[in-house]
């Protein structure tokens, strides 16, 4: 651990919110990182897996909140383990907790890690880490998030009877079958995330539909989309110092519809609106990203959420894509049975959330954590097409008489 923290130094500090400004601080002076050792006394076959309240919440370990790093290894009665990599976004986005992952296998199996390792130079992003003089930004970027306020929340009730939390999997060939379906002839292949997202946008609109609450002109339905921005600036030397850039680079894209015009349309169609809303151009990019630091700029240091989670208007469901993160779980006892991100819930907060991250022995089957409507669980667990399976310790490996590997 000590030798893994002189490349990620940052995590050995603590989050320290500035008296007078009232922004949180990462004050760096080496206080350390935690490290967790714990034994529970059960089988990992035993936990339900389809179930995140049942299996990985009950593994993390609460931390204090001005910690940047808690490592937690836990041990189980069957011989297994987990290894919790806990960190604050504060300091760094999806991409970084996958980095931690992967450079600590890298580290543990060769003992150094390649390309220098993360880099936490802040001066890379100089084009879009200072404000314009004066701060300059268009309607859309201000419409992007809403002051957070817990007096225009829902009350606690409601949102906890809104949302439940399943785990799921889905298969390399149902993948394949969506991207047929949703490729049309003559035009552009949809990748897996396009296949994947136009399916869940029909069910969505689907129920949305059936809604007895709104009128017809009101049954419009969201989807968003979480954004890496280090693969996607207009500059290829900007794009090469970001790969390993340990920090926040994630911004959102959404798209909206009628209800009654995503279900009139076919796969095909629903994925070529996907496309559109996610294919922005670099140039688009480049200034998505300055007009958000002008923006932040001007309303710092107020806490602000993205607009459509608050819950009013059109349902959205929100996806992170963690399958595009290059990862590798092995650092000597073979791949892990799972690897991804604990998802806490986003209490009152009103809005769907979708978690996709590659089994680590077989990537072209994805898991999936899923903070969504009752409604929507129940579509998709009853539809014929069975996309989206339960998740169960026998598909993990978890199971006595198979080789037990550990989870991450």
């Amino acid at each position: 651990m000590p030798a893994y923290l002189n490349y990620f130094f940052p995590m050995a500090g603590r989050i320290v919110v500035d008296p007078s400004s009232g922004i949180p601080e990462l004050h760096c002076y080496n206080q350390g990182a935690e490290l967790i050792v714990a034994h529970a006394g059960v089988e990992l076959s035993a936990l339900d897996w389809s179930l995140s309240g049942e299996s990985l919440k009950r593994i993390h370990v609460p931390y204090a909140q001005d910690m940047v790093l808690s490592v937690q290894l836990l041990s189980f009665t069957c011989g297994g383990f987990a290894v919790v990599w806990a960190a604050n976004n504060l300091v760094g986005d999806g991409n970084v907790g996958v980095m931690l992952v992967r450079m600590w296998t890298e580290l543990v199996r060769t003992g150094t890690i390649s390309g220098g390792g993360p880099n936490h130079d802040r001066s890379v992003l100089r084009q879009f880490s200072r404000p314009r003089d004066p701060p300059t930004y268009g309607a859309s970027v201000a419409a992007m998030y809403t002051r957070w306020e817990h007096e225009q929340e829902v009350n606690a009730l409601t949102a906890e009877e809104s949302f439940i939390e399943r785990l799921y999997y889905v298969d390399e060939r149902d993948i394949a079958r969506l991207r047929g379906e949703a490729s049309a002839e003559g035009r552009q292949r949809a990748t897996r995330v396009q296949a994947v997202s136009a399916y869940l946008w029909k069910v969505l609109a689907g129920i949305v539909a059936t809604s007895k609450l709104l009128g017809e002109d009101e049954k419009r339905c969201r989807l968003l989309w979480w954004v890496d921005g280090r693969r996607r600036f207009s500059s290829p030397e900007l794009r090469s110092s970001l790969r390993n850039y340990a920090g926040n680079v994630t911004s959102y894209v959404v798209a909206a519809a009628a209800a009654a015009t995503v279900l009139s349309k076919p796969l095909a169609g629903v994925a070529a609106m996907v496309r559109e809303a996610v294919t922005l151009t670099p140039a688009d990019y480049d200034e998505l990203y300055q007009q958000m630091v002008d923006w932040m700029e001007v309303h710092k240091p107020t806490n602000f959420v993205e607009t459509p989670a608050i819950g009013l208007g059109s349902p959205t469901l929100a996806q992170t894509m963690w399958s595009s993160f290059p990862n590798d779980t092995d650092f000597g006892f073979g791949e892990a049975a799972l690897a991804m991100p604990v998802h806490q819930n986003l209490g009152r907060l009103c809005m769907g959330l979708i978690c996709i991250t590659p089994k680590p022995a077989d990537p072209g089957t994805w898991i999936v954590s899923a903070f969504i409507w009752p409604r929507l669980a129940a579509v998709l667990e009853s539809d014929e097409q069975r996309i989206f399976k339960p998740l169960t310790a026998e598909f993990l490996g978890l199971t006595r008489g198979h080789g037990l590997r550990p989870r991450l």
